[in-house]
C-alpha cells in the first residue's frame, strides 16, 4: 500500500497544499481560505496522507510553483504525477493541458481535437473539472468556446482562474517586451493594413473574414514538431490525432514529448502497433538518427535562420518536403512571409477571393503574391479562410 505525506505551503495566492507518494505528486491543493479548509480538502481527497517534511523531488515541484505564482519563469512539467487513481481519459486529457505553456490557452474543443475526439469537448470540461493537480496539469489555461473563461472547481471559483492567468500572462508580456516583439515576430495589425493598400480584392476578403486569428503552435523541440508533421501527414485531423497520441503513450515518462532516443529504441512492433504506417515508421527513425547525430539544427539555433535555409536543412529528413516546413514556420515560428504555393487550400483560396474558375499555376501565384511581402503568411492564412467562408455558404465543393 502506498504511503502518502503532505505539506501546506506559502504562494503569492495564498497557501496552498501538496501530496505526495512514491509514484510522485498525488494532489495540488489551491488555498481554501483558511488553512483548515485547505488542509481539509486534501484529506478529503487523499484522506491516508500524513503531514511531514517533502523529499527532495517534491521540494523542487514547491519550490517551481512558488515561482511561477510569484511571476517567474518555472517549468513543471517533468515533475513527476501519480495517476493511480486517475481514470484513462483523464489522463490523456492532462497530458495534453501539461504542453499549455504560461501565458497561452486553449480551448476544451482544442484539446478534443488532440486527443482525437472532436465531439469530447464536455468530457474534457469533465476532467478538468475533477483535476487533482492544479497547476501543475493547468487546467486554468483551458477555456471554453470562443475564448470565455469557463469553470474552475478551486475556491474563488473563476476569479482564481482569472488571477492564475493573470499572473502568467503578466509574465509573457514582459517577455515580449524584452525581447522587442510580439508572439508571432510581427505586428498583426501593421501586416493586415499592409495587405489592404497593396490588393484591392485581398481586401475585400480581408473585412469578409474579420481579424487576423492565427495562433501559433508551441512546441518543446524541434524533433517533436517535425515527428508530429511527420504523423500528420496524408491523414484527417482526428486519426493522425489518435495515432499521436498512441506514440506519445509509449512513453508515457517523456512528460515533455518522446526524444530520439525513444523513437530509436523501439521496436518496429511496438511503433506500428500505435499505427504508424512503415512510410512514416522509416522517416521518424531517420529524423531521430539525424538529431541525435547533430545533423539537423535546434529550436535555438532555428529562430536565428534565415527561411529559405531552414526549408534546405530540414527537407534532408526523409519524408519531410518543402510544405512541411513551410507550415513549421508558419505555425511554429511565426515567419511573416511564407507563400505555400503548392498547398491546395491557398490556390483554392484565391481562386475564390479573386473569382477565377479554375485553381491558379503555381508560377502565377507566386507572380501575385509578390505585391504581398512581407506578410504572405497573413495572405495565405486569409486565403484559407475564403474556402471556410465558401463551405458555409454553399458555395464550393
Amino acid at each position: 500500500m502506498t504511503a502518502y505525506g503532505f505539506l501546506l505551503f506559502d504562494t503569492a495566492i495564498g497557501r496552498c497544499g501538496i501530496a505526495w507518494g512514491t509514484r510522485g505528486v498525488a494532489l495540488l491543493q489551491l488555498p481554501e481560505g483558511r488553512d483548515q479548509g485547505t488542509r481539509a480538502r486534501l484529506l478529503q481527497r487523499v484522506p491516508d496522507a500524513r503531514e511531514a517534511p517533502p523529499p527532495p523531488e517534491v521540494q523542487r515541484a514547491v519550490d517551481g510553483i512558488v515561482a511561477l505564482l510569484r511571476g517567474e519563469a518555472s517549468d513543471l512539467s517533468g515533475v513527476a504525477l501519480d495517476m493511480e487513481r486517475v481514470p484513462p481519459f483523464h489522463r490523456r486529457v492532462y497530458e495534453v493541458a501539461r504542453t499549455i505553456p504560461p501565458g497561452a490557452t486553449l480551448t476544451y474543443g482544442d484539446i478534443a481535437a488532440r486527443l482525437g475526439s472532436i465531439g469530447s469537448a464536455r468530457a474534457v470540461g469533465q476532467a478538468l473539472g475533477r483535476n487533482p493537480f492544479a497547476i501543475l496539469v493547468p487546467c486554468h489555461r483551458v477555456l471554453a468556446a470562443g475564448g470565455k473563461v469557463g469553470g474552475f472547481s478551486a475556491d474563488g471559483g473563476v476569479t482564481t482562474k482569472l488571477r492564475l492567468l493573470g499572473i502568467e500572462s503578466a509574465r509573457a508580456a514582459a517577455a515580449l517586451q524584452a525581447d522587442g516583439g510580439g508572439a508571432l515576430g510581427f505586428d498583426p495589425a501593421a501586416a493586415v493594413e499592409r495587405l489592404r493598400a497593396s490588393d484591392a480584392a485581398l481586401a475585400r476578403l480581408i473585412d469578409a473574414v474579420g481579424p487576423f486569428a492565427m495562433r501559433l503552435d508551441r512546441t518543446s523541440s524541434l524533433f517533436l514538431a517535425l515527428a508530429e508533421s511527420i504523423v500528420y501527414q496524408q491523414l484527417t485531423g482526428k486519426a493522425a490525432a489518435t495515432i499521436f497520441a498512441r506514440v506519445r503513450a509509449l512513453f508515457p515518462r517523456a512528460h515533455e514529448g518522446f526524444t530520439p532516443e525513444h523513437i530509436l529504441r523501439a521496436s518496429d512492433e511496438k511503433l506500428r502497433a500505435a499505427g504508424l504506417s512503415r512510410a512514416k515508421l522509416l522517416s521518424l527513425r531517420d529524423l531521430a538518427r539525424r538529431v541525435q547525430d547533430g545533423e539537423l539544427p535546434t529550436l535555438a539555433e532555428v529562430h536565428g535562420m534565415e527561411d529559405e535555409a531552414i526549408i534546405e536543412r530540414l527537407t534532408q529528413v526523409r519524408g519531410i518536403g518543402r510544405w512541411t516546413v513551410e507550415m513549421l514556420l508558419m505555425f511554429r515560428l511565426g515567419r511573416p512571409d511564407v507563400l505555400p504555393v503548392d498547398d491546395y487550400g491557398v490556390r483554392k483560396g484565391f481562386a475564390i477571393a479573386f473569382k477565377q474558375r479554375d485553381l491558379p499555376e503555381r508560377k502565377d501565384l507566386e507572380r501575385h503574391g509578390a505585391r504581398w511581402k512581407p506578410y504572405r503568411t497573413v495572405a495565405s492564412w486569409y486565403l484559407w479562410r475564403a474556402v471556410d467562408l465558401a463551405r458555409r455558404d454553399g458555395s464550393t465543393d
